[in-house]
C-alpha cells in the first residue's frame, strides 16, 4: 500500500498519480487534501509519513508546489527517509543507496509525465544493501 498526500498546490498532480498507481495495479491510501482550496501541507504529509513509519503503508509519496515543505515534514517523523526528487537518476539511486521509504515532488517543478516516470523508477528500484546498509544504519542512528 502506497501512502499519497498533497496540499492544494499539488492536488492535480496527486490525482494524476493516483490514476497512474491504479493503472499499475497498486493500492494506495489518500491522506488528502481533497481539493485545490488553500490548506497546510503538514496536515497531510505528516499523517502519510506516520502511516509509513507505523507499517500501515509500505512507502509514501508526498507532493506540494516545490516538494520541499512536504519532504521536510515527512523527515520529521522517526523512521522516515524521504527524498525530494525531480530526476530519474536520483529516483534510482535514492532507492539503491538510501533505501528511501518516501519520496517528495514539486508539482511546480516536474510535469505530469516526468512525475509518473520518477514514481515508476522509485517504486521499481530495489535497495542494494551491502555497504549501503551500513550507511543507512549510521544515518538512522542520528534519530536516537
Amino acid at each position: 500500500m502506497i501512502a499519497i498526500a498533497s496540499d492544494h498546490g499539488a492536488y492535480a498532480l496527486k490525482e494524476v498519480l493516483k490514476k497512474h498507481l491504479e493503472a499499475r495495479g497498486l493500492a494506495y491510501k489518500d491522506f488528502g487534501t481533497d481539493s485545490e482550496a488553500s490548506c497546510d501541507y503538514p496536515d497531510f504529509a505528516g499523517p502519510a509519513a506516520q502511516a509509513v513509519a507505523a507499517g500501515e503503508c509500505d512507502r509514501g509519496i508526498v507532493l506540494c508546489t516545490t516538494g520541499i515543505g512536504v519532504s521536510i515534514t515527512a523527515n520529521k517523523v522517526q523512521g522516515i527517509r524521504c527524498a525530494l526528487l525531480s530526476d530519474l537518476m536520483s529516483a534510482r539511486l535514492t532507492r539503491q543507496h538510501n533505501d528511501t521509504n518516501m519520496m517528495a515532488m514539486g508539482a511546480g517543478v516536474v510535469g505530469e509525465k516526468l512525475a509518473m516516470e520518477i514514481v515508476d523508477v522509485w517504486l521499481d528500484t530495489p535497495f542494494e544493501g551491502g555497504r549501503h546498509q551500513r550507511r543507512v544504519d549510521k544515518m538512522m542512528a542520528f534519530e536516537k
